[in-house]
């Protein structure tokens, strides 16, 4: 593993690290921000998974979640979004491809050699994690936004006890009936509808739920409404009587700007989890 850099922030420590990555068979970078009790021992992780076109920066530099992760005594991980690499699968469409690696195990041509973000993110960088920084992976929680929302919930109901609490900021909530979903799955899962179940966040709370708390935010001008599908989700969750807090905040859009405002909110939320 090398580092990229390292800077002291909120007490704590910023770091960006690249490493040789065996499920995207390529150089992986990612952000962890270590909080000042890290000096003293492993602290609780929160997991942020980023959006299309993001890589690990956009929400380390533009989110705010160091402050409000130092106030608590969290870490934060920020992993890309998708394997990166001139060898590595692209599309000249921005939803497909580099940046849009959608938090799943590809097993279609040509996207298979590389695109395993489900393993990269809940197998190879936890254990990388563990055995290179301070961090406490019996205490995890996990947040995203958009895409990241949709691999955080999918994530969170799906690896059964791995995580205490779930939340997302503009989730795309039900991948299977939006473009935002349907065009990316079938590219890299197939026809087989069968298979895109376990990636749409509705469809796992019909089948599974979360045994565990729920937060989910998203703004009422969001430009991409109508392929968030939060009203899917929405009934999902009422059918089944889940333990959820599902807001839908009055102007807010799909920017940075709504994720750095509520991020505190978020941060609050999983810290009540972890140290429960």
């Amino acid at each position: 593993m090398e580092t990229q850099s390292e800077n002291a922030c909120f007490g704590g420590v910023q770091g960006v690290y690249t490493h040789r990555s065996s499920a995207c068979a390529c150089d992986m970078t990612f952000g962890l921000f270590l909080p000042e009790e890290a000096r003293d021992g492993p602290v609780p992780v929160l997991w942020y998974l980023s959006g299309l076109t993001c890589t690990h920066e956009n929400a380390m530099v533009k989110a705010g979640a160091q402050a409000w992760a130092a106030e608590q005594g969290i870490a934060l991980v920020f992993p890309d979004t998708s394997p990166r690499g001139d060898d590595v699968a692209d599309d000249e469409a921005y939803d497909l491809g580099k940046g849009a690696g959608f938090y799943v195990n590809a097993i279609q041509t040509p996207w298979a050699p590389h695109f395993r973000m489900w393993d990269y993110v809940t197998d190879e960088l936890p254990s990388l994690l563990g055995d290179t920084f301070a961090v406490d992976l019996d205490r995890q929680a996990i947040t995203g936004h958009s895409m990241g929302g949709h691999g955080a919930l999918t994530m969170a109901m799906g690896l059964k006890g791995r995580f205490r609490s779930v939340s997302a900021f503009a989730p795309i909530s039900n991948p299977t009936g939006s473009d935002w979903g349907r065009k990316q799955l079938r590219a890299y899962l197939g026809e087989d509808e069968a298979a895109w179940a376990p990636h749409d966040a509705s469809l796992c709370m019909r089948a599974e739920g979360f045994d565990g708390p729920m937060l989910i935010d998203t703004g009422t001008n969001d430009q991409f409404l109508d392929l968030l599908k939060p009203e899917v989700l929405a009934e999902a969750v009422a059918a089944r009587r889940q333990q959820a807090t599902l807001r839908l905040q009055p102007g807010y859009d799909h920017s940075y700007f709504f994720v750095s405002t509520f991020m505190e909110d978020h941060v609050a939320f999983h810290a009540e989890a972890l140290y429960a």
